[in-house]
């Protein structure tokens, strides 16, 4: 049981994306730098965050961030960094200025037009009058009656 924990433990060894030699020597500063790994989106990987990403360009990302954090780069200083390097597709979460307020705007306004679309159809449906029926004419009722007699 013990060499399969330690199979598996050195099989899973690859997913730890920090490499020790990445680390700072000051917890404070790497617990601000491992945040904002986490914050920044690998441009290899594209879904995963530069914290969990195993690609060259992640590691490259990593120690950046530590170097400049080293230098004594506040965090928002960091992602500028990288927003002008990459774009707002760096961010896991980008920024809700300028053109990106349409796009954050987008779906709630989408959900409002759809529900007063939706209240107007039914209640314009609920208003309108329901056809009448024609009544038979009298060549109508008379054949009716024989149909029905038979």
């Amino acid at each position: 049981m013990k060499r399969l924990a330690v199979i598996l433990l050195f099989l899973a060894s690859p997913l730890w994306a920090l490499d020790p030699s990445e680390m700072l020597d000051d917890p404070a500063l790497e617990a601000r730098a491992r945040a904002l790994d986490h914050e920044l989106r690998c441009v290899v990987c594209q879904s995963e965050s530069v914290a969990s990403s195993n690609a060259n360009w992640a590691e490259d990302a990593r120690r950046t961030v530590r170097e400049l954090i080293a230098d004594g780069a506040s965090d928002d200083a960091v992602m500028d960094f990288f927003v002008a390097r990459y774009g707002e597709f760096v961010l896991m979460s980008p920024r809700a200025s300028g053109s990106t307020w349409l796009l954050w705007a987008a779906g709630p306004a989408m959900l409002l037009l759809a529900m007063g679309l939706g209240y107007g159809y039914l209640r314009g449906r609920s208003r309108s009058v329901a056809p009448q029926e024609a009544a038979l004419s009298e060549a109508e009722a008379a054949r009716l009656k024989e149909i029905l007699k038979d």
